[in-house]
């Protein structure tokens, strides 16, 4: 569908503020589309997101600087999700040997279970090669760099 029929108007400035309510509305999209998977497993996106760098840092630990860098919204507050995460169980947190001042978080044995169990039940690409093929998705991501310059 149309991003004109989604939003019910087809008044746009001009092309330019027509792609940014696009994106804007896609990932919003994306976003519930993927909102249930998490749910399942008690998780937000972005503890999900941090679960997915901490296992990409598997076994060497993270600091909370690191997690900042990578993380997808850059608007989180990452110490808070990261104590979450530990009250749960999913990661942990300990001292750095080197630098007292420093905190290393590790992704727990359960969070890289909860991963599995999700990676198993539900890929991304199920929910899109419907209306993308394998090379609109590359094209769609190429184009999506080059608008961030």
């Amino acid at each position: 569908m149309q991003i004109e029929e989604e939003i019910q108007t087809s008044n746009f400035e001009d092309n330019y503020q027509k792609v940014v309510i696009n994106v804007t509305f896609t990932y919003g999209w994306l976003s519930n589309l993927f909102r249930c998977k998490f749910e399942k497993y008690n998780l937000t996106q972005q503890q999900f997101n941090i679960l997915r760098i901490l296992r990409g840092q598997y076994p060497k630990p993270a600091t909370i600087n690191l997690l900042k860098e990578r993380m997808l919204d850059k608007m989180s507050d990452t110490s808070r999700i990261v104590d979450r995460l530990v009250q749960k169980g999913l990661v942990s947190r300990c001292t750095n040997n080197k630098d007292r001042r420093a905190v290393d978080i590790r992704i727990s044995d359960t969070g890289l279970d909860i991963l599995d169990k999700m990676d198993a039940e539900f890929k991304i690409k199920d929910y899109l090669q419907n209306n993308l093929t394998e090379e609109e998705a590359a094209k769609l991501s190429e184009l999506l760099d080059k608008l961030r310059g």
